[in-house]
């Protein structure tokens, strides 16, 4: 038996058929944009309030967690 794996991977999709995909429309990678910038300034307002009540762990990973969010909106937004 062979280690490669043929067909079909996980999931349904074809490693072939991502190059082939279509970007999504503007209207959804907008929407999916809006959501991330939500969850940033929750994840922005937990920094915040983590550092005034003293607590620096919670708000760095608070603020880890904003700027992550902020990089995943913005490639789905100009990637598509």
């Amino acid at each position: 038996m062979s280690d490669e794996a043929e067909g079909p991977q996980p999931g349904g999709r074809d490693p072939d058929d991502l190059e082939d995909r279509e970007p999504r429309p503007i209207i959804e990678r907008i929407g999916m944009a809006v959501i991330a910038t939500v969850i940033a300034v929750l994840f922005g307002g937990v920094a915040a309030a983590a550092w005034v009540g003293g607590e620096p762990f919670l708000a760095i990973m608070a603020a880890i967690g904003c700027l992550m969010t902020v990089w995943v909106g913005a490639m789905t937004l100009f990637r598509g």
